[in-house]
């Protein structure tokens, strides 16, 4: 674009699959890119490295920049409510402080539809409000609050949006692929309620152009909270097949009732708290509440106005997704 030059854009969170992807896009597009990750990665652009919750290292990280894109946060479906707290409401929080200080612009928080989702089915429905009190766990009650801070600096001098990617998922994705292909293999993915709940999910490309377009939309996104998909609402248990035939593993063929899940999510999550995470894969429990409420619940979600909004729609489908998914397994 004409303009992209002369932008100059912090990206956080840049270790991660979607970060990564942003960074990468708005690079090809011609804006000047300086990312900021706690460990060092090997890029194209200039890198901070460093913590959100450090203000010397958010006043460098935002110094020169026109705009900020921030994806850095806590990911977990559990752990201690302090360590979400601290990465996801302080590190926000300070990196606002320090964009504001700096006279930014722009400030795109990449946010989640947890923060409105309280445990019952959501179907064909718009963003919603975040609610720390009633969003469910630790990471969408921390991502709420952040939310709610963020977009409460929007004005017209400094221009907040929230975009909301569901379940974003894509080649070398350690947060959903992984965990589904690792625990396929080993036996230990049952399907709840035989897998029928109806969700969305969004490929990693998409999500990418989703959120830069946020960036670009600014005039019409700022001030608003907008959830991002594919579009294509599909049987939970298809996705997980998918995902487990690109990856050459045999798909969970087992069932669970999701009221035993969700009631069984509780007691590990405690067990898991209590044992200090010792032994389990990613240093997670093998189920939580959270995450039987996601695996049996309905989370899909209108796109419509978002779509407006930005002026954009989903390039990869889940279907050319689940074949370069394939194909990166092959290779």
């Amino acid at each position: 674009m004409s303009d992209a030059v002369q932008r100059r854009v912090l990206v956080t969170g840049t270790s991660g699959l979607l970060g990564r992807a942003v960074a990468q896009l708005l690079h090809d597009r011609g804006f000047f890119v300086r990312t900021l990750q706690r460990r060092a990665v090997e890029s194209p652009w200039e890198s901070v490295q460093g913590s959100v919750v450090d203000p010397d290292v958010t006043a460098r990280a935002v110094a020169g920049m026109d705009a900020v894109v921030h994806l850095a946060a806590k990911v977990s479906f559990t752990g201690a409510w302090e360590d979400f707290v601290t990465t996801n409401i302080v590190g926000t929080r300070q990196l606002l402080t320090a964009a504001q200080h700096e006279g930014l612009r722009d400030f795109v928080f990449v946010s989640s539809p947890s923060v409105a989702h309280f445990g019952s089915s959501i179907v064909g429905a718009p963003a919603g409000t975040a609610n720390p009190a009633l969003a469910r766990g630790s990471y969408a009650r921390s991502k709420a609050a952040a939310e709610e801070i963020a977009l409460a600096e929007d004005s017209p001098e400094f221009r907040v949006t929230a975009i909301r990617p569901h379940v974003v998922w894509g080649p070398g994705d350690t947060q959903l692929v992984e965990r589904v292909v690792e625990r396929a293999r080993a036996g230990r993915l049952p399907l709840l309620d035989g897998g029928r709940a109806l969700i969305d999910t969004t490929y990693v490309d998409n999500a990418a152009e989703a959120i830069v377009r946020g960036l670009e939309r600014m005039d019409y996104a700022h001030g608003q909270a907008l959830v991002v998909t594919n579009g294509e609402p599909r049987p939970v248990g298809e996705l997980i097949a998918g995902i487990c035939a690109a990856a050459g593993v045999q798909a969970p063929g087992y069932s669970v009732p999701g009221w035993l899940a969700r009631g069984a999510g509780s007691l590990i999550e405690k067990a898991w708290l209590a044992a200090g995470s010792r032994g389990w894969v990613h240093d997670e429990p093998p189920m939580t509440r959270f995450l039987a409420e996601q695996l049996s619940t309905a989370h899909w979600f209108d796109q419509r106005y978002t779509q407006a909004v930005l002026d954009w729609t989903p390039a990869v489908s889940l279907d050319e997704g689940l074949a370069l998914l394939a194909q990166y397994y092959r290779r």
